[in-house]
């Protein structure tokens, strides 16, 4: 009887079909771990008959599947493997070898696709996370993919808590934060089997980037936190407000097409709200809200607190904002993912601790008519509500309001909203080197090649 000198955990849902092929090329030495995720093809009752060892997770999701086949291996080491096909098992040996070699901690697998194995919109998506994780940390990674080995107790000890789609970077993100080193072999990827359930579908892609882009924004902010604390300014009494809503394909950013197709929309909403996230974690406040349209566990909230919107208008919804918060409120939107510090920086010198400055509120009027922040030292919805929203003069209609309410205003910079393709071209050549504009580049044909 073979040593078992590593064991590969499949995370499975409906896939019957593709199970004999799957489990018939473990390697020798191998002891697979099917974990049923939900499935009602019966495949479980299938890989058990086939040797496998079986794990029932209720809990859907990719990393509550991948984390209870860990916590069930025993061998040295652990491996992941799609259980679709699309995937060969015949080829973790090879990633086994840099670990019992001791030249790396983490090994990944670098899909190389065949023909019509990887859509678009998953290798857009994987392109720009590659992309971030490469420029804004360090990570010499081209692909996410969830091919990867490791040693048992070392993976068991990072500590890992996403249990959605956000499994994979996170894993990736806790290794170079622990210093492993981390190594990429090429292997091959085929046409799943089946049905696909995360990135051969639109929408799963965008979800799987919604949790992924969730951890990348939370170590951005830890990561200038650590590196400007000395030069940060003190918190406020400030409350930020980002506004949003859940990126759905054709509910967002649907001005887009038809460059775009709805999918790909929803990826540049996605990207664009963990950019905005990202950068109101770094400004200082008292508070931080997501003002939320639709189901926020599909959004890294690390730092704020999650406020549902309620039905109305957007004129309606931001008054029912403003009434909910007490003292001053900065209120965002999510179409200008380039936003800086430096854009607000008149508004915190006039609110700075300690003193109050002129201003009783603070407007930054976007390209398109609209604006894109609106800053109240007191909060009133009657300021808001009745204004109409969405038109070339929503602007001058709200500054309008906040006049004859006898409020000293300050002028923040114009900013441009991404809205249509031509805003988007815009927006990503000055955010050069990010996934938006990684995303926006392949998209528009611009010369971004995706790994």
């Amino acid at each position: 009887m073979n040593e078992i000198r590593a064991e590969v955990v499949f995370p499975c849902l409906d896939e019957r079909e593709a199970l004999p092929w799957v489990l018939g090329r473990v390697p020798a030495g191998w002891r697979a771990i099917v974990v049923d995720n939900g499935s009602s093809d019966g495949s479980g009752e299938l890989a058990a008959r086939l040797g496998a060892s079986v794990v029932v997770e209720p809990r859907r999701g990719f990393g509550a599947a991948v984390h209870a086949g860990l916590e069930r291996a025993s061998a040295p080491f652990v491996a992941v493997c799609d259980a679709d096909g699309s995937l060969d098992p015949a080829e973790l040996p090879a990633l086994l070898e840099p670990l019992e070699t001791g030249d790396a901690d983490l090994v990944l697998g670098a899909r190389r696709p065949e023909r019509g194995a990887w859509p678009l919109h998953a290798r857009l998506a994987n392109a720009a996370l590659a992309g971030a994780l490469r420029l804004g940390f360090g990570v010499p990674v081209s692909d996410l993919g969830p091919m990867r080995a490791a040693r048992t107790e070392a993976l068991r000890g990072l500590g890992l808590r996403d249990r959605r789609s956000g499994y994979p970077l996170e894993m990736v993100l806790r290794a170079a934060e622990s210093g492993w080193r981390i190594a990429e072999l090429p292997v091959g990827y085929a046409p799943r089997v089946g049905r696909s359930k995360v990135t051969g579908t639109l929408r799963g892609t965008v979800t799987a980037v919604r949790d992924m882009a969730g951890h990348l924004a939370e170590r951005a902010a830890r990561g200038r936190l650590a590196d400007d604390g000395a030069r940060r300014a003190p918190e406020t009494g400030l409350t930020i407000a980002v506004v949003a809503k859940e990126c759905v394909p054709g509910r967002v950013k649907t001005r887009l097409s038809p460059q775009f197709s709805p999918e790909e929309a929803a990826l540049v909403a996605s990207l664009s709200l963990a950019a905005t996230l990202d950068a109101v974690r770094s400004l200082p406040a008292r508070r931080r809200l997501l003002f939320f349209d639709g189901d926020p566990s599909a959004v890294g909230t690390a730092g704020f607190d999650v406020l549902a919107q309620p039905s109305g208008g957007l004129d309606t919804r931001l008054g029912a904002l403003c009434d909910a918060v007490d003292g001053p409120l900065l209120v965002l939107g999510m179409d200008t993912p380039q936003l800086a510090r430096d854009h607000l920086s008149a508004l915190f010198e006039d609110w700075a601790p300690g003193s109050r400055g002129p201003a009783d509120a603070w407007f930054g009027p976007a390209e398109d008519g609209g604006f894109w922040a609106l800053a109240l030292a007191r909060p009133d919805g009657r300021l808001i509500r009745g204004v109409p929203m969405s038109r070339p003069d929503t602007g001058s209609r709200q500054l309008d309001r906040l006049r004859r309410a006898g409020l000293t205003i300050g002028l923040l910079p114009q900013l441009r909203d991404v809205d249509t393709a031509a805003d988007a071209a815009v927006v990503a050549a000055a955010m050069a080197g990010t996934g938006l504009a990684a995303v926006v580049g392949r998209v528009l044909g611009a010369e971004e090649p995706v790994p």
